[in-house]
């Protein structure tokens, strides 16, 4: 058991499950921590808009968007963000970047509606603002749960690549 091959036959299948499911606990804590934090900050953020004279009725519903439902949509959306990192972390051999990719291109598209819903310019600008609170909070901290949990791992926990001599 001098060389790394060897350290492949040390890790059971049990110790592959339980390091997995200590990932995953890991990340639903980060991922719950990050919900409460960007629920927090968007809700305080609109209240502090609101507070500034930024109403935010979107004009085809005629309907004002209340602090509730901005915290509510805000944890709805972080929720699905953290689920999304458990799949990635579960199914790709970097879940961080793959994180960061798909939820940098999300918020890109989230920014989109705003700009057509027919709102006042502070409104929208408030908007945007909101999106970007909240992927400032969930992006950082679930990325860094997934790096963490991914290059922490020792040869012994880790598996190599179909047919490479090198670990992951």
């Amino acid at each position: 058991m001098n060389s790394m091959k060897d350290t492949e036959f040390v890790a059971g299948p049990a110790s592959g499950r339980a390091s997995h499911l200590h990932r995953l606990r890991g990340l639903a804590g980060t991922g719950l921590l990050a919900t409460l934090t960007a629920v927090v900050a968007t809700t305080a953020a609109a209240a502090l808009a609101r507070a500034a004279g930024v109403v935010f009725e979107v004009p085809d519903e005629g309907e004002t968007i209340p602090l509730s439902g901005i915290a509510f949509v805000t944890g709805v959306f972080s929720v699905i963000g953290v689920v999304l990192a458990a799949a990635l972390l579960r199914w790709t051999a970097h879940p961080d970047k793959g994180f960061v990719w798909t939820t940098v291109s999300l918020t890109a598209i989230s920014l989109v509606p705003p700009f057509l819903s027919g709102a006042s310019t502070a409104t929208t600008i408030a908007l945007v603002g909101l999106h970007l609170v909240a992927a400032a909070v969930m992006i950082p901290a679930l990325a860094r749960s997934l790096r963490t949990s991914t290059e922490l791992l020792s040869p012994v926990e880790c598996t190599p690549h179909q047919g490479a001599s090198t670990w992951r």
